[in-house]
């Protein structure tokens, strides 16, 4: 096997291993921002309403609903995030270390492309949790088969893909810039990545994933509303994306495009910090093993 194939590998199971990772730390304030988004006005005060309102009237484990999509499929979708964006450096650049402009460049292809498996985990994580523990709540399964049945792969399993499209390529530039602007900070203070502390993984992380929402977060409003819909969105993606812009503008302001940030912001500290410190120890571990 070529050191390419080799390193590639790596790329996939310590990826894998990260988003594992951020899915068991961020789900609960996942849910709660999801909430916050989606739910008819009026029925939640604010993020803390929609954290207490949730454990007083479906318990504590209600706030991990809809962890079976992403826990299952984000081997997947972490392992074609950081395969796409290793591949993705590469072709911005071969000469190796890249500037922030070109690491922005190459997040931006890596987000387009992780947007193919992302689109359905997103799509059936926010159908689990826009149900609110009632009699007619559906499992995963069940919400599986009647997206297939009723609308198709393109309308239902799907669905929303252009908008997670526009939401990953301005997102993970952040992502990947905000990074690696402060690793590379960290390691022009302590000499070399492998002398690194595990903190300044999570610290480098975590300005990651708060750069992750700040650069895409009324997308993601946009993004869950589509999904959530009962029925496929009709038109061109911008003329479907339009019409939620203008639905949430007359409902809830320019402040709607915004519902649910907080606890975004608070969950990508946890969770961007141990994605990226599970991912960067797992692949030293790899490579230290396989020798690429």
């Amino acid at each position: 096997m070529s050191s390419s194939s080799l390193s590639t590998i790596n790329e996939l199971l310590a990826g894998s291993v990260g988003g594992a990772a951020q899915v068991l730390v961020g789900q609960p304030l996942d849910t709660v921002k999801t909430r916050a988004q989606i739910a008819p006005k009026g029925m939640f005060k604010g993020p803390m309403d929609v954290l207490t309102q949730t454990i007083r009237n479906e318990g504590f484990f209600a706030l991990y609903k809809g962890m079976a999509s992403p826990l299952f499929g984000i081997a997947g979708v972490n392992s074609l995030l950081f395969a796409s964006y290793a591949a993705a450096r590469r072709a911005v650049s071969p000469f190796g270390q890249l500037s922030l402009p070109q690491t922005a460049l190459a997040g931006s292809m890596a987000g387009a492309a992780n947007a193919i498996l992302a689109s359905p985990v997103e799509m059936f994580k926010v159908r689990m949790q826009g149900q609110y523990g009632g009699a007619n709540d559906q499992r995963l399964r069940v919400i599986v088969r009647e997206m297939w049945t009723q609308w198709g792969f393109r309308q239902g399993i799907m669905r929303g893909y252009w908008v997670t499209v526009a939401r990953e390529i301005p997102a993970y530039a952040g992502f990947y810039t905000a990074y690696e602007f402060s690793k590379r900070k960290f390691i022009a203070r302590y000499g070399s990545q492998q002398q690194l502390p595990v903190w300044a993984l999570l610290a480098s992380g975590s300005t990651g994933g708060i750069a992750y929402w700040l650069a895409c977060y009324p997308l993601d409003v946009i993004k869950s509303r589509v999904q959530l819909r009962p029925t496929p969105p009709t038109g061109s993606p911008l003329q479907y994306m339009a019409h939620e812009v203008r639905a949430i503008l007359a409902e809830s302001g320019f402040r709607g495009l915004f519902r649910g940030l907080t606890p975004s912001l608070l969950r990508s500290i946890p969770a961007a910090a141990s994605t990226f410190a599970a991912f960067e120890m797992t692949r030293s571990w790899l490579v230290d093993v396989t020798g690429v």
